[in-house]
């Protein structure tokens, strides 16, 4: 009978059948643990910076918080209210969720089919046009979003921006005649255009990593089989690169529903034209703005839920597919 401080393991060993190796409970134990001290390091960091402000906005959405409370250092929990308040509001599901949702699936649309075409492109070409082009592309991503944000707002500017000055030197509109930023559409339209600018070198980059990959006798034996260009696309590189696709989904939905500087920084998106409000900036004006922190964080969670859902079910779905 074995010890408790030890272990068999049973391997074959060629043609003289099964032999049995004990190994010690000590040994076992360190093999066990190695992977998680090695983890250790980078876990203490996400709890430090990610689990314990999520518990801290999750215990303020569970309260009655604003700025008195905050001076005084004082709590007031009222369960649910929060929540109950929240998803009754007719603002939320007439205004704030569908300019959520639906401006996070055209952006993460749209990203994925020019950052697609882009790596496509990248992909034709030679190895210096490729890194020429490459580098090109990287800067559209290095420049940060508050820049970014500004540029787009000197484009559509109602009274000098570049896009109405061109209108009105060709007669269609003229200038100050129109204010974009007014138009709930227009100032989505505008959003999608600069969210789709920054977020499509990330996407056209690493599906480019992903097509350099694919080997060309798979695209050879397709054509041998008749299968115009369009056809090898879906039938060879799609399927090759559906993890990478994936990847790319997921990020961007992740990116573009809690998108909160290119909308906040463009006039009236910081919560002056409610009508062009989404999550991530109604949570913060009721935060910093109204001084409702209980409330602020209470919408921040269902952002966060509403991400994990999403999240959770393109990932299962995916999952399906495969097993099919």
């Amino acid at each position: 009978m074995s010890s408790p401080s030890t272990l068999h393991e049973t391997r074959q060993d060629g043609a003289e059948g099964f032999t049995r190796r004990t190994v010690p409970l000590g040994r076992r134990l360190r093999r066990a643990a190695a992977p998680w001290l090695l983890l250790a390091p980078g876990l203490i960091v996400l709890g430090v910076l990610l689990l314990w402000p999520m518990l801290r906005v999750l215990n303020l959405s569970l309260q009655d918080y604003e700025l008195r409370n905050l001076l005084r250092g004082d709590t007031n929990y009222v369960g649910l209210d929060n929540y109950v308040q929240v998803l009754s509001d007719p603002f939320l599901w007439k205004t704030v969720l569908p300019n959520t949702v639906g401006f996070a699936v055209v952006c993460v649309v749209l990203t994925m089919i020019v950052g697609t075409v882009v790596a496509l492109f990248l992909n034709s070409l030679g190895t210096m046009w490729r890194s020429l082009c490459t580098t090109a592309v990287m800067v559209a991503w290095a420049v940060p979003a508050l820049t970014g944000t500004y540029i787009f707002v000197w484009l559509f500017d109602a009274q000098s921006g570049l896009v109405i000055s061109a209108l009105d030197g060709l007669g269609i509109m003229e200038a100050g005649s129109y204010n974009w930023f007014t138009n709930r559409w227009t100032f989505y339209a505008i959003a999608t255009i600069n969210v789709v600018y920054h977020g499509f070198p990330f996407i056209a980059v690493t599906m480019l990593a992903g097509l350099m990959t694919v080997s060309t006798e798979q695209y050879e034996a397709a054509a041998l089989d008749g299968a115009n260009a369009w056809r090898r696309f879906w039938n060879v590189t799609v399927p090759t690169l559906r993890p990478i696709i994936a990847v790319c989904v997921i990020l961007s939905t992740i990116w573009d529903f809690k998108v909160f500087v290119q909308i906040f920084l463009m006039p009236g998106g910081d919560g002056t034209t409610r009508s062009v409000m989404n999550l991530g900036v109604w949570s913060y004006t009721q935060s910093f703005a109204q001084g409702e922190y209980g409330m602020g964080s209470t919408i921040a969670v269902l952002l966060t839920v509403l991400l994990l859902i999403i999240s959770v079910v393109y990932i299962r779905t995916l999952m399906k597919e495969d097993e099919l």
